[in-house]
């Protein structure tokens, strides 16, 4: 496993943490698979406890916003609001577990409610956001959270057999394919 640092935070999971979380996180893969999503899974661990899970929802929802991450961040914020706890305080002592490598805009979420430490499984090199394409983990970007640290490579082949199998497949949700106008 690879592991990038953009941060000072130390809340480093074990291996056997990163084991558990991650099984947890390819099942939620699976699920979205099985529902005619992008394979994309993950959860958020706050003191060794499972407070969020997302996996991805942008096909049934229609909504391209709706990544794993994002789903599971909205899920922990209502933990947050539901137990009057502070966010920056929670999300401090909170690792996200996710089969691929966040996006841009996932990453940029993670770093501006300063979750310290990502776990992924494969890269995105489409869409990374942590070294693939940007470094939001780490980059100097003023005013914007802190910067978390990246531990990548985790079943990472298991992950990407499950894009490939995605990508295989038709995609039943697809928008149907329109004829363009000449505009000439």
């Amino acid at each position: 496993m690879e592991t990038h640092d953009g941060s000072d935070r130390n809340v480093s999971p074990s291996d056997r943490d990163v084991a558990k979380w991650m099984s947890h996180a390819f099942h939620a893969a699976r699920q979205a698979l099985r529902s005619g999503e992008v394979p994309v899974g993950c959860l958020l661990v706050h003191q060794d406890q499972v407070v969020a899970s997302g996996r991805n929802q942008v096909n049934e929802s229609k909504n391209a916003t709706r990544h794993a991450e994002m789903v599971a961040l909205d899920q922990f914020l209502d933990w947050c609001r539901q137990g009057d706890r502070p966010v920056g305080e929670a999300c401090a002592r909170t690792v996200l577990y996710v089969t691929v490598e966040p996006c841009v805009m996932c990453a940029a979420a993670l770093r501006l409610l300063r979750v310290p430490v990502v776990v992924f499984g494969c890269r995105n090199e489409r869409f990374g956001g942590c070294c693939s394409v940007l470094d939001i983990s780490s980059a100097d970007l003023q005013q914007s959270g802190s910067g978390f640290q990246c531990l990548s490579g985790h079943r990472a082949e298991e992950a990407v057999q499950m894009l490939k199998t995605f990508y295989k497949q038709e995609n039943p949700n697809a928008p149907k394919p329109r004829t363009r106008k000449d505009c000439t």
